[in-house]
């Protein structure tokens, strides 16, 4: 399976961007329960195990946290930060079949009383009581998510990409995984 940052880089990323109009992309996601009718900004390739568990160790979650994973696809982060930590955890996605399926992977696991999934755009989603927030968006969602998780987010959250970056705000810390990359930052002081 092909990574985002290969589907970016690769052929296959030009064809996506530009042989196929948004809307066509994952085109379940563009009919979203709530009528949702932004199109898609990410396809949806999901984290492989070993990176989600790196990244959730990255950001050192313990039970008393609140873990958020913008762009949810089937719900694994939060899955497993619920399963592996005892932690609460959200996931909010476009596509409501990803969401059925993540709320599916809480049933299966066992988490269901300490996982929520919405469908929902993650430029208009309440993450503010998060602790812990997820992402394997693309470098021109992050940039556009940057103020938002700034302003809104409480100093000392983490915030935990898979493969993309934030542009300028550089990371505390980055660690490769297989062939991914994985980027930590701590939400600042106020000033």
């Amino acid at each position: 399976m092909r990574t985002r940052r290969e589907l970016l880089h690769g052929s296959a990323a030009l064809a996506l961007t530009y042989a196929l109009p948004a809307g066509l992309i994952g085109s379940a996601r563009a009919q979203a329960q709530d009528e949702i009718a932004r199109p898609l900004d990410v396809p949806y390739v999901p984290t492989p195990v070993p990176v989600v568990d790196a990244m959730l160790d990255l950001a050192k979650v313990v039970k008393s946290d609140i873990v958020y994973d913008l762009g949810c696809g089937d719900g694994r982060i939060v899955v497993r930060a619920a399963s592996r930590f005892g932690c609460r955890g959200v996931g909010v996605d476009l596509d409501p079949e990803r969401v059925k399926e993540a709320k599916a992977n809480a049933v299966r696991a066992g988490v269901t009383e300490l996982t929520r999934f919405e469908v929902g755009d993650v430029f208009e989603f309440d993450f503010s009581d998060a602790s812990v927030v997820t992402m394997y968006l693309l470098p021109s969602v992050n940039l556009k998510l940057r103020p938002r998780l700034l302003k809104e987010l409480k100093p000392g959250t983490r915030l935990v990409s898979h493969d993309f970056h934030m542009g300028d705000w550089a990371p505390q810390t980055t660690r490769e995984v297989g062939r991914s990359r994985i980027y930590l930052w701590t939400i600042p002081p106020r000033t």
